[in-house]
């Protein structure tokens, strides 16, 4: 099993990469059809693998050859000085000099954590799997590649269009090397392997934004730049942390030791990483104040708005969040990241009412969505974290085909403006129906969009916490608002003969559509199945004894109303044999081809259908504007907390430095013991071994505190070895002591008696 672990993380990773390669090469478009259709198959193959292998298997984790591991290592910090070179390049040629300052940062950091601080501590498991980055792989695999393929036809009309040179080459090759550092960012364990996937997300992003080389192309492909490596650095910043305080470049240990740390009260340790790791989090997935960069990168082909910015780059915000949740919670970190993710829900889904611009409110609901995820990640309670996976599930599937939609209906009617989708449903019949689809799985019940957003309500009541209850409510609300008024748009239909143009949609298309809605429909079919066969294991490892946060019984019924509904729009497709008359217009008509007639006063009127955007209530800069200052406000205020404690507790942190040294040094790192239950022996018996020196420098020899702590342990594991050895001879057993992996349960036992 660990082959196959560590063969199918390697050929997920490594084979999107190939494929890119590739494609930078290929000119011709029937070979890059070719190449493309045949890698988006392996890699959704390869991803279904993955989850049929390890998810009747639960987390599994596997290690890497200490020689490859290193020379892996020296090859992922290649790859960040080269992505930082890079965007310093790109930053001298556009004179855009926050990034060129940002990049500089970010390299010296990185090169300085990579070499001085992530250099001397092992990785026993540098690749993991669980459920979580399975239900992540899949998205990546399945509907990443979905994308990819329908982007062969969407891009052949963009081309024909541009005057400039054809740059489909670099346009796919982006898109492939984007889907290998995804799952990179899922499946590796090695944090310092995992900055480095997050880095070439992040530049992707910044070459498929800037693609179209506009001048608003390019500004906000720099603007995303610059919010994201704020992000980056944080990260490292993070990691510099952990390699220091804790002596780990492992996900599962950070955690774990976290939550030690934690429950031992030693929050000084805690709250700076997760705060920075959160803030790494935020940038990714667009959170206020940082929300702007996604809002920019609608000017991207549309392909790159459903990869980058609904279903795949903005997810690896949340995972990250959503990873780090069972230390999140009522502690700062946790308060910070349920607020901000929920200012976030409710301003961004009320400027979404003000927008009549498809990919706007397309981008709007994104953030929105994001921000009510990462609110849930921040309860940090297994009810909220199951809400939060199944909101991750449920917006990739539906958002990714609202973009796809969008971009078909804007090459085909000229307009990506939600008052000109008028008689959508005979202009495009079929792509209606996809469409309303969609929107529907987005906030109708019984898709699962408002399933989980039932279940996130539910939390937070659970958690007594009174304002996140109210902005779930009101930014609800204003979901259920701009939502409405699009449906309504595609669903009126007044037969005025328009003609059907969605004849010379691309096969590509097509396909890609067909899969998004059938993953939209099947994903909410299937919800008591993912729950119970996914989603609950992931969470029962996690906080142990958990239940779906709704009955199987409820989401089975759902499930069956989910398929009724489908059947409606979709089933009945054939031509009406119903008679079609010209609209009624309640007085003289006087064209109703055209909706016209005479008014009171024997004036000519056209009767149109248009919504109401309320733009002097929910104005798209006020509500920003508000949203920015009180998320800018909460991370200002909670790092300026944190710095302030570290200064103030400055002693204690350095006591902290001073056992982890000798951690280092000592028997007890040899034998497997890990750092939290050295430092909780150093402090329970440095008292003791201060009151009694003299007596055992002249009794035992031991002549410092490590001289102490690597004696204690030994004499812990003789006991354990006598106490095994006794029990095998009672019971005629042949097993040997547990050794370091069994230390916890010896050394609790001397504790309790002293010495």
């Amino acid at each position: 099993m660990e082959t196959i672990g560590v063969g199918t993380i390697a050929f997920l990773v490594l084979f999107p990469m190939l494929i890119a390669f590739i494609q930078l090469l290929v000119r011709d478009d029937r070979a890059r059809t070719f190449i493309t259709v045949i890698g988006a198959l392996v890699i959704a193959c390869a991803a279904v693998f993955l989850a049929y292998e390890f998810v009747p298997l639960g987390s599994q984790k596997f290690a890497i050859n200490s020689s490859v591991a290193e020379l892996l290592g020296y090859v992922m910090l290649a790859i960040d000085v080269l992505l930082c070179l890079y965007i310093i390049g790109k930053g001298i040629a556009h004179k855009k000099y926050i990034a060129i300052i940002l990049a500089i940062v970010q390299l010296c950091l990185a090169v300085y954590v990579d070499l001085f601080v992530a250099d001397g501590i092992a990785v026993s498991h540098a690749l993991y799997v669980d459920d979580l980055s399975v239900i992540m792989a899949l998205i990546i695999g399945i509907v990443g590649s979905g994308i990819a393929v329908y982007a062969l036809g969407y891009m052949r009309v963009h081309e024909a269009h541009n005057e400039g040179k054809d740059r489909r080459n670099v346009f796919f090759a982006v898109m492939f090397a984007f889907l290998g550092a995804m799952f990179g960012i899922v499946l590796f364990n090695s944090l310092t392997w995992m900055l480095c996937a997050w880095e070439i997300t992040t530049v992707c992003s910044f070459a498929l934004i800037g693609y179209t080389r506009t001048k608003e192309a390019i500004d906000n492909s720099f603007l995303q730049i610059v919010l994201n490596l704020i992000g980056g650095i944080a990260f490292t910043c993070a990691l510099f942390w952990i390699g220091n305080c804790y002596g780990v470049m492992e996900l599962d240990k950070f955690l774990a030791y976290s939550l030690t740390f934690s429950e031992n009260g030693y929050t000084l340790l805690v709250d700076l990483p997760l705060l920075l790791l959160a803030l790494a989090g935020f940038t990714k997935a667009a959170q206020m104040p940082f929300h702007k960069w996604l809002l920019g990168a609608m000017v991207a082909p549309t392909p790159t708005s459903a990869l980058l910015h609904s279903s795949t780059m903005v997810k690896a915000g949340v995972f990250l969040l959503i990873k780090l949740a069972p230390c999140l919670g009522f502690n700062l970190p946790g308060y910070i990241v349920m607020i901000v993710g929920g200012a976030t829900f409710l301003f961004c889904a009320l400027a979404a009412i003000s927008q009549s611009n498809a990919k706007r409110v397309l981008a709007y609901s994104t953030i929105s969505n994001l921000g009510l995820i990462a609110a849930c990640a921040g309860v940090g309670t297994d009810g909220a974290v199951w809400a939060a996976i199944f909101l991750v599930i449920f917006h990739a599937v539906a958002k990714s085909l609202l973009f796809l939609c969008v971009g078909t209906a804007e090459h085909h009617i000229g307009s990506r403006n939600i008052e000109d989708m008028d008689d959508l449903f005979e202009r495009m019949p079929r792509l209606a129906r996809l469409m309303s689809i969609g929107i529907m799985g987005m906030f109708v019940a019984p898709f699962g969009m408002l399933v989980s957003k039932w279940a996130a309500l539910e939390a937070f009541a659970q958690s007594e916490n009174v304002i996140l209850i109210l902005l779930l409510v009101f930014g609800s609300a204003a979901t259920f608002m701009f939502w409405a008024k699009w449906l309504g748009k595609i669903l009126a239909i007044a037969n005025s003969g328009e003609e059907d143009v969605e004849l010379t949609v691309s096969t590509s298309e097509w396909v890609s559509l067909g899969l998004m809605t059938v993953l939209t429909v099947g994903c909410c079919v299937g919800f008591p199945l993912i729950s119970q066969a996914v989603v609950v294991p992931y969470l029962s490892g996690v906080f142990n004894n958990v239940s779906a946060a709704i009955s199987s019984s409820d989401l089975w019924i759902m499930a069956v109303i989910a398929i009724v509904i489908a059947v409606v729009f979709l089933g009945f497709t054939g031509a009406t044999k119903k008679k079609v008359v010209p609209v009624y217009m309640a007085g003289i008509g006087t064209d109703f081809k055209d909706r016209k007639f005479l008014n009171s006063f024997g004036g000519e009127l056209e009767a149109t259908q248009r919504n109401w955007y309320m733009t002097e209530f929910f104005d798209e800069k006020k509500m920003s504007f508000v949203g920015i200052v009180v998320t800018l406000v909460l991370l200002v205020g909670s790092f300026g907390f944190a710095a302030q404690t570290v200064s103030a507790q400055e002693n204690v942190l350095n006591d902290i430095n001073a056992e982890h040294a000798s951690y280092e040094q000592s028997i007890w790192a040899q034998g497997g013991a890990d750092f939290p239950l050295y430092m909780q022996y150093y402090q329970y018996y440095q008292s003791y071994y201060e009151q009694n020196k003299s007596t055992l420098q002249q009794q035992m020899n031991v002549y410092s505190m490590d001289e102490f702590m690597n004696m204690l342990y030994m004499q812990m594991y003789s006991q354990q070895m006598s106490n095994s050895s006794s029990s095998s001879s009672s019971t005629g057993g042949s097993d040997s002591a547990g050794g370091a992996s069994d230390t916890s349960d010896g050394a609790t036992s001397t504790q309790g008696g002293g010495m």
